[in-house]
């Protein structure tokens, strides 16, 4: 069974081949398990044991039922996607597992369209970063290897790929060409909700993308607290007591709470202090 491919705008999924998957499934081979490596730049490092053998169980009744996928890479393959699956298998002790190997190198018919209509169309930004990814999670490749196959430098590539975390709403609102991919940018640091505020004024108020930074800029500053007035009373009661005990007295109130601090600079003018309040040692 063929697995679900990764949803895509409606401008891209035009440009993906209808005969791309099929081409995959019809070269699966049977490779040998000891011949795979785990991909080291895999996010996910640890499996958890319960799941991993319920699969393996799962795998010794029905075998494999996807295959994973693999990229070669001199005489080993590196796994792509379906790392939990071939560990299952290797608990399992079966020798071999079917898999799809996708070679950028050596692309088929419809892998070679794709390329090319990528290349040709004239994409919105958003479709643009979507496909790069689509690239990048099909072959198990970087940032610099997919800049090198569209013909594009890898800062370019980089920063059409940073919108794919752009909230959902400001995305279409680029794909609308409501606002630009440098607008978009700039509400990167943003959170979404304020992302989604963020674009509509830009819309509203027709603001520039060194307009929308200075505003950004300006949302992360941190705000002074204001400080509060003291209560004339407050201030009166301040400047009684500095007078009776001949030192800085500060009342810090909170409606019915609060705490007088008394200022003293050596143990002599605490002594002093004690015995203005009649207390004794």
């Amino acid at each position: 069974m063929a697995a679900k491919r990764k949803a895509l705008g409606r401008g891209l999924s035009a440009l993906i081949p209808e005969t791309l998957e099929k081409e995959d499934y019809e070269r699966i081979q049977e490779i040998d398990i000891d011949l795979i490596r785990p991909n080291p730049n895999q996010p996910r490092k640890i499996f958890e044991q319960d799941k991993l053998n319920e699969l393996t169980e799962s795998i010794k009744k029905y075998g494999v039922i996807q295959p994973i996928i693999v990229k070669k890479e001199d005489e080993l393959y590196t796994i792509i996607a379906g790392e939990r699956r071939w560990r299952a298998c290797k608990n399992a002790n079966i020798k071999t597992i079917p898999c799809i190997v996708r070679d950028i190198e050596n692309r088929n018919a419809s892998e070679i369209a794709l390329i090319e209509n990528i290349q040709r169309e004239d994409l919105n930004p958003i479709d643009e970063a979507t496909a790069y990814e689509f690239i990048m999670d099909r072959y198990g490749i970087t940032q610099e290897e997919v800049s090198n196959i569209v013909g594009k430098s890898r800062v370019y590539v980089t920063n059409i790929m940073r919108l794919n975390n752009l909230d959902d709403y400001v995305k279409d609102k680029i794909k609308n060409n409501l606002i630009t991919a440098g607008h978009g940018r700039a509400l990167l640091s943003l959170d979404k909700e304020k992302q989604r505020s963020m674009a509509d004024i830009i819309i509203r108020d027709n603001l520039s993308v060194r307009d929308v930074e200075k505003l950004v800029r300006e949302q992360k500053k941190p705000r002074r607290k204001i400080k509060r007035e003291k209560d004339k009373y407050i201030l009166y009661l301040e400047e009684v007591l500095t007078e009776r005990f001949s030192s800085k007295v500060n009342i810090k109130s909170n409606k019915n709470r609060g705490k007088i601090e008394i200022e003293y600079h050596s143990s002599e003018d605490l002594n002093r202090i004690l015995d203005l309040l009649n207390i004794e040692d």
